[in-house]
């Protein structure tokens, strides 16, 4: 009888001690379509991009030329949480500008993605 209810008391301990996590985290600030097409190849300087975008998050020299990298990233997270296993299911995107300055200052080329505005948030941890 004791074993009976010991194990009863265990599988009802079993099923209310579970539950689910949602979180989410960026890194970065936000980058403005608006303030990225307002550098101009060839009249833009490293300065102005400065001005514009604030101090790059990584900057890189490349045959004489200064890659200034802004990156914004986005990370939702949905957990299923269970006594002895958990899982989980983690979604990054990220939004990129590299700005390519020449030896003289000036704005090169300029490279752009935005893809965080499209990412949710998916629970199930196995597949779709």
């Amino acid at each position: 009888m004791a074993i009976t209810r010991s194990i009863q008391a265990l599988l009802v301990m079993s099923l209310i001690m579970h539950g689910c996590a949602f979180s989410r985290g960026t890194l970065g600030d936000d980058i403005k379509p608006e303030v990225v097409a307002a550098i101009q190849k060839g009249v833009t300087t490293k300065t102005d991009v400065v001005n514009l975008l604030g101090a790059p998050d990584r900057l890189v020299q490349l045959n004489g030329r200064d890659v200034l990298h802004y990156y914004r990233y986005d990370a939702k997270a949905g957990s299923l949480l269970l006594i002895i296993l958990n899982f989980t299911r983690l979604s990054v995107k990220s939004d990129d500008v590299f700005v390519i300055v020449n030896r003289e200052g000036l704005v090169e080329d300029v490279i752009a993605s935005k893809r965080t505005e499209s990412l949710g948030f998916r629970f199930w941890p196995f597949g779709e």
